[in-house]
């Protein structure tokens, strides 16, 4: 394969990853955590190949091109194995991670093991086929794959908070599997149809899920801030010390009303600006009070505000 065609076939899969890392917007994952799921996602080929051989094995022999060979193929064997070794490789590896802490995370991780795959089924795919191939695949497969791991993501996410809340996680972690199933289901259905009606429709199929997924992930981003899985990941309220008691902070007078502090009691918080705990510091925003927190040891930095979304610039 020429240099051409392997940037070609990883690229996509990069540009994808950086810009969900890009709106992770609150506490961004490590680097290393984002390249060893992709690694997971790339091995992940490995059983969903045996588990596809497998089943096309032992399915009935429907003409090619027909609905029934297209359903059957589609959602039996690579939409049901796909995601399967995906989510299993997904939950391995982050499930008791620490840095798991928000539901935006799951999106991250999610995506990251989604773009592990494509990218190695993406070279194997421009290697055989060749140009024509990688550039549709830039902008049909790949983020396929990428769709399927943001809604995976995000009910992999809501599982996690639900079991740290003591709640039931059986449903969202149901929902992790069949969602994008039945997204790469209607993706290959349509391609394994393989007529020019089936084209249009997946085409607009694939237009839809850029618009749907990029709308969730920017309002998962947007409401990153408030959805910390524990009280102490969460950004702060203006003005408190380390007991938790409110305090005027860079010349903002009062405490906030009796209501406001009972919530913020309540919710736990026990952190103050400048305070260093766990590797990261809590900054203040200048413009609306809220604080937040980042790494610590960055040098100055230019963040934006989860809660008001204006950017500052301060020293860590």
């Amino acid at each position: 394969m020429s240099n051409t065609l392997l940037m070609l076939a990883i690229l996509p899969g990069i540009l994808i990853i950086i810009y969900v890392y890009r709106m992770d917007k609150v506490e961004k994952e490590p680097w290393r955590l984002i390249f060893k799921l992709m690694v997971f996602g790339a091995l992940s080929c490995i059983p969903a190949s045996v588990m596809e051989m497998a089943i096309d094995s032992a399915m009935p022999a429907y003409p090619e091109g027909s609905l029934s060979y297209a359903v059957t193929m589609a959602f039996c064997s690579a939409a049901f194995c796909e995601e399967l070794c995906k989510f299993a490789f997904l939950r391995f590896g982050t499930w008791k991670n620490p840095e798991f802490g928000y539901r935006f995370d799951g999106i991250v991780y999610g995506v990251a093991v989604a773009v592990g795959f494509a990218v190695l089924e993406n070279i194997m795919y421009v290697g055989q086929y060749g140009l024509y191939t990688g550039i549709v695949r830039a902008v049909m497969a790949v983020p396929l794959h990428a769709f399927c791991g943001v809604f995976m993501g995000i009910f992999y996410g809501a599982a996690k908070q639900a079991r740290i809340q003591g709640k039931g996680a059986g449903k969202f972690l149901l929902l992790a599997l069949i969602v994008p199933m039945m997204i790469h289901g209607v993706y290959d259905t349509l391609a394994f149809l393989g007529n020019t009606a089936a084209s249009v429709v997946l085409l607009a199929f694939v237009v839809l899920m850029y618009i749907v997924s990029i709308r969730y992930i920017r309002r998962f981003s947007r409401d990153d801030w408030k959805a910390g899985f524990y009280p102490d990941t969460q950004p702060l309220s203006a003005g408190q010390d380390q007991g938790g008691h409110q305090q005027p902070l860079s010349g903002r007078g009062g405490s906030g009303s009796a209501a406001s502090q009972r919530r913020q009691a309540a919710a736990g918080y026990r952190a103050y600006p400048g305070q260093v705990q766990d590797g990261k510091i809590v900054l203040l925003c200048p413009h609306c009070g809220c604080g937040l927190r980042v790494p610590v040891g960055m040098g100055r930095i230019r963040v934006r505000c989860p809660h008001c979304g204006r950017e500052f610039s301060q020293d860590t």
